[in-house]
Formats: structure tokens, C-alpha cells, sequence
């Protein structure tokens, strides 16, 4: 799991930080505006169909049963991704056409309070950007089932593939249909995204072509049984930016921009650490045959998350302001975003590790078979999600900021709970010595960052690469503190993290053992 879950982090690295950049170039072209805040309606829509049909509940119902046909025979799995990619081609198709169609209602309940003018491009935006369901969704089916055989560095590298298209296209397509060629790069970008992966299959033998479904296959239909349930809670779950968007319609104008800048940021540590974990820990838990290897694995799958997560939350939330005025201000990003931007990021960054949490949990109760707890605590995240926002709005962005950090924390708490009754054991994560040698090594990592910024101050005014530096040097400096802390405290982790890498004639066995298991 550790392994294939660095392997995930290495790639994942490379898209996260060229999504910074995607936004870098979206900021300086439309800085918090209007415009903007229509295509981030349009482009939450269509993620939120994505989610419904697609990359959540798709994994969720997909994986564990490819997982373990895989056992079976390669052939009889391979099988099985070929009549999925067939229904899942009907079902997106089918869903992208209902979204084109019902694109204004759309518009309006994501954004009640936009005006006319604002209302008809983001209707406008969304009926471009829903055939980006179909791609993502082709590309989510090819990721499970690559990740199944144990193919995970192609799957985290395809996003940044896109990015780049994304990168490439945009200031073309911008400058001749304005916000309009966004949502083109964006379809540009799911393409890449679906096809790298489809030729990654083809190289290592596996390529997924559609199939005729047989409505008599078991594994088959017990997939689709789980999708269902799977794709409510999991669309469920995206009613939360959902939240957002909408009461900050009502907001200042730039507040769902703002939002969306600093949830970008968010997704760095997100998607490199905690989505890795979760992606690389499902198809073990699927595999796990006994309820004290299954606990195992959990424990460990959140214990790596937290000892990677919680040194990340602390140390953004610290140099929140520089790093922002380091990745956003320059063109139209002015000195008001930068302060709102900052903000909103502080406060989602508090709940991070309680989304970590609740992440690789949801990932256990999908592995263990239980789609009703997954709806439940999934429809616990929202509505918390949902009351916290409205009590908090008076604080406007800051509020909205908050909402989510304490209502993901809260359901990662209630998921667990569902996980610890099923297997009838409790996990014992956060045991008393593990707290206190993580709590130990986090105060370091406070010292030194503060020490930092106080004899080094970062200057605003500075050329970009002395600001470069000055944010690199400062992250070095913490992880160094952190990871000494932790290496002398003789953190597990660490050889969790030594282990993951065998040596080479260990591995030359591990490929021999993995090539008759697999084989036909």
C-alpha cells in the first residue's frame, strides 16, 4: 500500500502543481470576476456529474469487485471492464444529454443569486462543458482498473497530462471566444486524460474496448448494485462546493472565486497525499479475507495519512498569506483576493486532516460492502455542511471557508464509528504514544516555520524567484524539523516508507510472484 501509494504521490505531484499553474494562468486572465464565477458554476456541474457517474461511485462499485475477479483469472476481469465500459458509455451519455437539456434550471439552483446577464454564460458554459462526463468517465473506469493491477504511478500522471493540454490550449482558445475557450481547453484536457490511460492498458496488455454486458453475470450485477447507492451518497457528497457556489452567489462579488482559488491550493495536499493513500489502500482492503487484516490495513492507511497530512495543514496554514501572494497576484489578482484568498485558505486547510480521515474511511466502507453507511455518512458530511454554512455566513467567505473543514471532520468521526461496528473491534489509531510523538514533532515544525519568517520576513515587493526561494526554503526548513522529530522519536512510518522499496532481488521475486498470479 505505502509503495503504490508514493508511486501515486510522485505523479499526483506533478499534475497538483501544474493545476497551480492552470490557475495562475486563469487568474491572470480573469482575475475574481463575474465571468469567472460563471465557469466555475459551469465547471462544479459538470464534476458534480462526473461524481454521480463517473471517478467516486464508479471506483467505489468497480474496484472491489475487479479487484477480486482479477484473483479469479486477468481474463475473467478484463471481462468484466469491458461490459462496465459499455454501461458506463450509455449512462454518461445519457446523463450529459439530460445536462445540456436542463443546463438553466441547473444554473439557477447553483447560483440563485447571479443576475441576467451572469445566469445565461454560466447556462451557456455548462452546455460546452457536460461532454467532459463521457472522457472523465472513460478515464475513471481505465484508473480502477489499472490501480487493480497494481498499475499506479499512469493513472496519478494522466491529470497532469491534461493539465499541460489544458495549459497549452487555453490562451489560444481564450483569446479567441474569451471564458467560452476555457471550457474547450477543459474538453481538450479530458481527452488526454482518458486516452493516456487507454494506451498505458494497451502497452501492458489490458486495453478495455466496450463489451456486450451479460445481465446473467454475478460479478456484473453486484457491481451494479453497488453503483447505484454508491453514486447517490458519492453525488451526495458534492452537494458541499454545491453550498458554496450557492450562498456565495449572494456574497460579495468574487466570493466563489476566491473559494475556488483557495480550494485549488487545498487539492495540492489532497490529492497528493490523501487521494494516493485511498486509491492505493482500496484494492488492498478488498483483498483483505480476514476482519484483523482488514483493521490492520485501515489503521495503517490512516496513520500514513495523518503523519503526512497533519505536518502539510500546519505548515499552509502558517505561510498561507505569502504562499498565495507567491502563486496568485500578478494581472487582475489584486491585493483584495490575496487577503480573502489567504483567509479562505487558513480555514480550509484546519480541516484537512478530518478530510483525510474521512476519505480513506469512505474508501473501508466501500471495501467492506456497506453502501447505506457510505450514504449516511456521506448525507451527515452534507447536512452539517449545510447548517455550518448557513450559521456561519455572516462571516461571509471566512464562514463558507469553515463550514467544511468541521463538517468533514465530524462525518470522518461518524464513518469510523460504522467501520468499528461492523468489524467489532475498535482500530486503535490514535493510540497515546503515536499522538504524542506526532504532537511532538508538529510543535518543532511550528518553531522552525515561525522562526523562519520572523529572521528571514518574506518581502512582497521581491523579484518572483527570491519569493520562489524564500517559500521553498521555509517548507525545507519544516519538513526537515518534522522529519528529524519523527525519525528520532522512531516513528513506524519510516520504516513503513523503507519497506515499501525492496531490494532488488526481493523485487525481481515480488514480479514473478505478481506475473503468475495474473496470468491468464
Amino acid at each position: 500500500m505505502v509503495r503504490h501509494a508514493l508511486l501515486m504521490m510522485a505523479g499526483t505531484l506533478v499534475s497538483r502543481v501544474l493545476g497551480l499553474a492552470r490557475e495562475v494562468l486563469v487568474a491572470a486572465f480573469f482575475g475574481a470576476t463575474r465571468s469567472l464565477d460563471a465557469f466555475n458554476v459551469a465547471y462544479t456541474l459538470a464534476n458534480l456529474a462526473r461524481q454521480l457517474v463517473a471517478e467516486g461511485a464508479l471506483s467505489a462499485a468497480f474496484v472491489p469487485v475487479f479487484s477480486q475477479a482479477l484473483q479469479e483469472s486477468r481474463e475473467r476481469a478484463l471481462s468484466l471492464g469491458r461490459q462496465a465500459m459499455s454501461i458506463l458509455i450509455a449512462a454518461s451519455g445519457l446523463v450529459t444529454l439530460a445536462g445540456i437539456g436542463l443546463a438553466p434550471v441547473l444554473t439557477h439552483i447553483m447560483a440563485p443569486g447571479f443576475d441576467a446577464e451572469t445566469a445565461a454564460l454560466a447556462t451557456g458554459l455548462t452546455r460546452w462543458m457536460f461532454p467532459f462526463l463521457i472522457l472523465i468517465s472513460l478515464a475513471a473506469l481505465t484508473m480502477g482498473a489499472l490501480n487493480s493491477m497494481g498499475s499506479f504511478f499512469m493513472p496519478a500522471l494522466a491529470p497532469a497530462l491534461s493539465n499541460l493540454t489544458f495549459i497549452a490550449a487555453a490562451p489560444l482558445l481564450a483569446a479567441r471566444w474569451g471564458v467560452y475557450g476555457l471550457s474547450a481547453a477543459v474538453l481538450c484536457g479530458g481527452a488526454v486524460h482518458f486516452v493516456s490511460q487507454w494506451l498505458w492498458g494497451l502497452r501492458l496488455g489490458a486495453p478495455l474496448l466496450p463489451g456486450r454486458p451479460d445481465l446473467k453475470d454475478p460479478d456484473l450485477l453486484r457491481m451494479m448494485a453497488l453503483f447505484l447507492p454508491y453514486a447517490a451518497g458519492l453525488s451526495l457528497n458534492q452537494v458541499n462546493p454545491v453550498i458554496s457556489r450557492m450562498l456565495g452567489s449572494f456574497l460579495q462579488e468574487g466570493t466563489i472565486s476566491v473559494l475556488n482559488y483557495a480550494n485549488r491550493i487545498l487539492q495540492l495536499p489532497l490529492g497528493l497525499f490523501v487521494i494516493a493513500v485511498s486509491q492505493a489502500v482500496l484494492p488492498q482492503l478488498s483483498r483483505a479475507r480476514e476482519p484483523e487484516d482488514f483493521a490492520e490495513t485501515l489503521r495503517h492507511a490512516l496513520r500514513f495519512t495523518l503523519f503526512i497530512v497533519l505536518p502539510a495543514s500546519a505548515g499552509l496554514i502558517l505561510i498561507s498569506r505569502p504562499f498565495v501572494h507567491l502563486v496568485f497576484v500578478r494581472g487582475a489578482f489584486g491585493e483584495g483576493a490575496w487577503e480573502a484568498t489567504s483567509t479562505c485558505l487558513s480555514l480550509g486547510m484546519l480541516g484537512l486532516p478530518g478530510m483525510a480521515c474521512s476519505t480513506v474511511v469512505m474508501r473501508g466502507l466501500y471495501a467492506l460492502s456497506l453502501p447505506r453507511a457510505a450514504f449516511a455518512t456521506t448525507l451527515f458530511s452534507v447536512a452539517s455542511t449545510a447548517l455550518l454554512s448557513l450559521f456561519l455566513m455572516p462571516m461571509g467567505y471566512a464562514g463558507l471557508a469553515l463550514a467544511p473543514s468541521v463538517a468533514f471532520t465530524l462525518s470522518g468521526l461518524v464513518g469510523l464509528g460504522y467501520v468499528r461496528r461492523r468489524l467489532g473491534r475498535p482500530l486503535g489509531v490514535l493510540t497515546g504514544g503515536w499522538t504524542l510523538r506526532i504532537a511532538a514533532s508538529l510543535v518543532l515544525l511550528v518553531l522552525v516555520t515561525v522562526a523562519y519568517g520572523h529572521f528571514l520576513p518574506y518581502v512582497p515587493a521581491a523579484s518572483l524567484d527570491r519569493r520562489a526561494l524564500w517559500c521553498l526554503g521555509v517548507i525545507l526548513a519544516g519538513t526537515a524539523a518534522y522529519a528529524s522529530a519523527t525519525l528520532a522519536l522512531r516513528c513506524e512510518e519510516w520504516r513503513w516508507i523503507r519497506e515499501a522499496f525492496p531490494r532488488r532481488e526481493e523485487a525481481d521475486m515480488a514480479a514473478k510472484r505478481s506475473h503468475f498470479r495474473f496470468k491468464d
